[in-house]
């Protein structure tokens, strides 16, 4: 995975908890300049969060981006899927039914070990990401900074940074 690539998901989840502190809309450039990222790339993580209903663009000259509902009513895996999509990282090939020792295909009714244990860790994946919120984010990252990256992030973005 390349580091754009790579980035799209802990952008798109910045940007929420940043915009979780804003008391207006953030433009794309405000964003790229403090998270040290391209501008146009991050665009496109933004719009992939707008088409999914989690920030809303204002136009104009002080128009950016602002969340659509509570930072608590947002979870951190609608952002993940938003990005990403929501297909599951593992995609059975079948492989059971290739090679010398080929199954019939009714021998393969049921998923494989293999596809159940991915399955099973998607579902849990899934599972946690959908009991964190934008809110959790928010709240653990000023508690990793000892309570100051919140306040901070206010400051700078309502322009005193």
């Amino acid at each position: 995975m390349d580091e754009l690539g790579g980035g799209r998901v802990e952008w798109a989840l910045h940007c929420c908890v940043s915009l979780s502190q804003a008391t207006s809309p953030v433009p794309v450039a405000r964003f790229a300049e403090l998270h040290g990222v391209p501008t146009a790339y991050l665009a496109k993580q933004l719009q992939a969060l707008s088409r999914a209903g989690i920030v809303r663009s204002v136009p104009g000259p002080s128009g950016g981006y602002r969340l659509t509902r509570a930072p608590s009513e947002i979870t951190v895996l609608e952002v993940v899927e938003a990005v990403d999509g929501r297909e599951p990282p593992f995609r059975c090939t079948e492989i059971r039914r290739r090679g010398p020792l080929a199954l019939s295909p009714e021998s393969c009714a049921k998923p494989c070990a293999v596809a159940r244990a991915m399955a099973s860790a998607d579902a849990a994946w899934r599972g946690a990401l959908a009991d964190v919120t934008v809110a959790d984010l928010g709240r653990s990252i000023d508690t990793d900074s000892s309570g100051t990256a919140m306040r901070e992030l206010r400051g700078w973005l309502s322009g005193a940074g």
